[in-house]
């Protein structure tokens, strides 16, 4: 310090006297040297350059020797600084004065590189038995004391679900935000839903969340993914208005007085950047917002249930603040803020917050070479927001296992410089498929949709001289914190680099051109994220069919951001080291918007059970926990905080055991009711919407039940190549009859294939009753005979439920066989000699193969902690071994036999 203090003169005297001179870097000037053209505006964007300082009065020579007797002197100043510390020590206060001046000069960037996480802060010592109050800055001139029970910090997808669902709870909720008008923003792709993510959707959905609800108002484009295969791999996916989804979930938060719309109940929403948590410490502290234990006056209740039903209630006991005392170490008193208008800092007081920080706890944005801090850019514009430091740090304190991963957006293309005739167009689906269980009930489609305001979307392909560039400007790419700086991105949405790189065999890769508005040019090219310099970038843009002549409207980025291993998390999303504060969102390990708002509905409900409980007197609730069997959410979370996570995290529906049950069109069957018994669903509409389609899916199936038909008479009228094939027709099938419920639980055999035949059949009967009727007017008459009614298809509404609940009822049956078989199996041995490749084990992913030969595991227990090992696998692996353990048995039988007919003759 000493050293730096008096050096600062020289400083000064030097870049005074200092001429700024630009220089190229060296790689941009290898760029300018190779023959490629580029567009004027785009030369007149060039923005990354480096400056250099010449100092011209101080000669070296001179400075070596200033420079020398400054550092002698300073050592001499921090010496005599030391002695008299010692001599007379300072109070605890002023520590944590300097403490706070070095967390601020931190949290603003001033010369410190935030990616150094051993900057100095608090010195560790063991933690005193008795409560102190932490405060990391003063806060005498906060002009706010404003207190709530739960306080969310980030207003993404896992911050505005997780703060929606603490309201509907009753807690007295704030949402935390640096900027109000960035609230619902969909950072990357402007895109809802896929493959397991539009589980999530459905089941935010079904507990009342408010993004199924958005996503479907803001709409432009939707598909239903995977339409061939069977329901439980379905996955609605719908294209969004940026702008529009932005607009819908504001007047969500925040209200709309021109349309009449009030801000969400019990929420408010604050612009403010939190700098810090207010902690009080202790070995064991009591939590301010405890959670009961369910297992404490009802122990014998594991003994009766079902397994899955026990790991619940496990899950539960454990998340209960008494379980976790050993690990406290800190409990949540509320949040450090700053007024970003006015720069004062405010202290607002909870009992619980939750952590949604996505990508911005030390996040580095990367483009190329260069590197800057920032969480993400705003959008259509360079203007970056802050990262978050001070909160890193305190987690760092705290002893959370931090980590870095790194995610990518790509460019933005102008559509207007785009050959759209030379891409393959795709259509959306009509009728749309909403997101939202209460719009299905009301058979109504999403808004674009029903005024006819959908768009189309497209699809290219790179080609061999796209791979070409993409890896002959590979050194270009920037140099991350993770994996010896390669990066540790998502393996499920890997950059274009990354494609070509881990499938050198495949000469293209698809990309979809996703308008990002109804009212825009702006178009998202999924799939081509790559952080490469800008001329890059558009160069092999330029190479795919139709993009021949595309201009770039902003280039794409990378961002390298801290998270947390999720294993030090209850199945609530708590923190074991700190009561009261929960993560959820990237901050655990996962990417993708869905993802984030399956966690922030489960954290934002433990967080506004348990403070709201806390706040009114009341007995500390039960934790919401989720079963594997009962939501994709269960599956998610179970997953993190069981296995944890080293790379960034994707649902698909191959990670649940139970997804022939799990299915996007039951969704509101499995969650609605347990949400309305935990508090989180609170709509009449809903409600109603749900006992409505319970009652109908009854009826339905029902109805198939009761409607049977000779087996031959179902192959005349459906077709024998439909209904069962020559199988039908055999001798002595004559007076065999079926039911629709059986002929529609067979291979190839639809709803409507069974309803058709059923339709025909009360046509006929319905003719002959009224030839009947007209011939005997008056007997009819007397006998007060009622006619039959017309055949009614089963509603839009339930059509997919009915049809899955009958085709998959002996699935079912078996599902739960099978995974009861593998529990019990978990303490069995997998030889050590085992060989893992595809060969071997098809339809196993490259991901499993690869981690199985890396971990090797040695029981099935141990496997089965693998992050990213599917259930499904396990099984497979379970049957293989149990297969040569069988052939190993034989050989050996056979092997002692011959030996005992030997040694016979002998």
């Amino acid at each position: 310090f000493f050293f730096v203090f008096l050096h600062l003169p020289y400083l000064f005297a030097t870049m005074a006297s200092a001429a700024c001179t630009t220089v190229d870097d060296e790689d941009t000037r290898h760029i300018h040297s190779s023959n490629t053209v580029e567009s004027e505006n785009l030369r007149s964007r060039r923005k990354w350059r480096k400056t250099t300082y010449h100092p011209l009065i101080l000669t070296p020579k001179y400075s070596i020797f200033i420079r020398s007797g400054l550092f002698i002197v300073g050592i001499c100043f921090g010496t005599m600084h030391r002695v008299l510390s010692f001599a007379f020590p300072r109070s605890p206060s002023i520590r944590v004065k300097h403490t706070a001046k070095l967390r601020r000069a931190v949290s603003n960037n001033m010369g410190f590189n935030p990616l150094v996480s051993s900057i100095p802060c608090q010195k560790k010592y063991k933690f005193p038995a008795t409560v102190t109050t932490t405060s990391l800055f003063s806060t005498a001139s906060s002009p706010l004391s404003q207190s709530y029970d739960v306080i969310i910090i980030g207003g993404g997808h896992a911050g505005t679900e997780a703060a929606t669902a603490s309201a509907r709870t009753g807690a007295r909720t704030l949402l935390l935000t640096q900027k109000t008008s960035t609230l619902g923003e969909l950072s990357c792709n402007p895109s809802i839903g896929g493959i397991g993510k539009g589980h999530l959707v459905r089941e935010i959905d079904a507990l009342q969340g408010v993004m199924g609800e958005v996503a479907d108002a803001s709409g432009i484009h939707f598909r239903m993914l995977n339409r061939r295969k069977g329901p439980a791999v379905r996955g609605p996916r719908g294209q969004m208005d940026r702008d529009l989804y932005k607009m819908n979930m504001q007047a969500v938060l925040l209200g709309d007085s021109e349309n009449g719309l009030e801000k969400y109940e019990n929420l408010d929403v604050l612009e403010a950047s939190a700098e810090d948590l207010l902690l009080e410490e202790g070995e064991g502290i009591e939590s301010l917002a405890p959670f009961a234990d369910p297992l404490q006056n009802d122990a014998a209740s594991t003994t009766s249930s079902s397994g899955e039903e026990q790991r619940v209630q496990t899950a539960k006991s454990l998340s209960s603040t008494a379980a976790n005392a050993s690990h406290r170490r800190a409990r949540i008193r509320g949040v450090l803020a700053i007024d970003p208008s006015t720069g004062s800092r405010l202290e607002i007081e909870s009992s619980a917050v939750v952590l949604t920080t996505g990508t911005f706890l030390r996040g580095v944005l990367m483009i190329g070479r260069e590197r800057y801090s920032g969480g993400r850019h705003l959008r259509d514009s360079e203007e970056v927001e802050p990262p978050s430091i001070g909160l890193a740090l305190t987690l760092e304190r705290f002893g959370f296992p931090l980590g870095r991963l790194k995610t990518g957006t790509p460019a933005r293309l102008d559509g207007r410089t785009i050959d759209w005739d030379g891409c393959k167009i795709q259509p959306s689906e009509r009728p749309a498929q909403p997101f939202s269980h209460v719009r299905q009930s009301r058979g109504e489609e999403p808004p674009m949709a029903a005024v006819g305001r959908l768009i189309d979307c497209y699809q290219t392909a790179t080609n061999e001289a796209t791979h070409k560039l993409v890896t002959d400007y590979a050194h270009l790419l920037p140099e991350y914190d993770g994996m010896d700086g390669k990066g540790n991105g998502p393996r499920y949405c890997p950059s274009i680099y990354k494609k070509v790189e881990r499938f050198a065999e495949r000469k293209s890769h698809n990309s979809f051109l996703e308008p990002e508005g109804l009212n825009t040019h702006i178009v998202y090219p999924n799939g081509m994220s790559g952080p490469y310099p800008e001329e890059i970038q558009l160069q092999i843009f330029r190479t795919m069919k139709g993009l021949e002549n595309v201009e770039i409207i902003r280039p794409g980025y990378d961002v390298e951001y801290d998270f947390v291993n999720p294993r030090v998390l209850t199945h609530t999303l708590e923190t074991k080291a700190i009561a009261g504060l929960y993560l959820a969102g990237q901050i655990c390990g996962t990417t993708g918007y869905e993802e984030a708002g399956a966690q922030g509905i489960v954290a934002g409900a433990n967080a506004g059970r348990a403070a709201g409980a806390a706040y009114r007197g009341e007995e500390a609730p039960e934790p919401f926990v989720l079963g594997r069997d009962e939501a994709y959410i269960g599956v998610l979370i179970d997953d993190l905080v069981t296995k944890g996570t080293l790379e960034p995290y994707r649902m698909f529906t191959s990670r649940a055991e139970y997804r022939i049950s799990l299915r996007a069109d039951n969704a509101d069957l499995r969650l609605t009711g347990k949400g309305a018994e935990y508090g989180l669903v609170t709509d009449p509409e809903r409600l109603a919407a749900l006992d409505m389609r319970e009652t109908m899916i009854t009826d339905n199936v029902e109805r198939l039940r009761k409607f049977k038909l000779f087996v031959t008479e179902w192959a005349a009228r459906g077709g024998s190549d439909i209904m069962g094939g020559d199988a039908m027709n055999r001798p002595g099938r004559e007076s065999h009859k079926k039911s629709a419920e059986e002929v529609l639980g067979m291979p190839h055999v639809t709803l409507k294939h069974v309803e058709e035949v059923m339709a025909a059949v009360h046509d006929e009967q319905k003719t002959q009753q009224q030839q009947q009727l007209s011939q005997n007017e008056d007997e009819a008459i007397i006998n007060n005979e009622e006619s039959i009614e017309c055949f009614i298809p089963t509603p839009s509404s339930v059509y997919d439920t009915v049809e899955a609940s009958v085709k998959y009822k002996s699935y079912v049956v078996r599902q739960e066989k099978d995974i009861e078989s593998w529990r019990k199996a978990q303490g069995a041995r997998i030889p050590p000699n085992i060989i893992y490749n595809h060969s071997i084990m098809p339809t196993f992913s490259k991901e499993e193969i690869e981690k199985l030969n890396r971990f090797k595991p040695t029981t099935f227990a141990e496997a089965s902690q693998i992050s990213g090992l599917t259930p499904q696998s396990l099984v497979y692996l379970y049957h293989h071994v149990m297969k040569l353990n069988k052939e190993s048995k034989r050989k050996s039988e056979s092997v002692d036999g011959a030996i005992a007919t030997a040694n016979g003759k002998m």
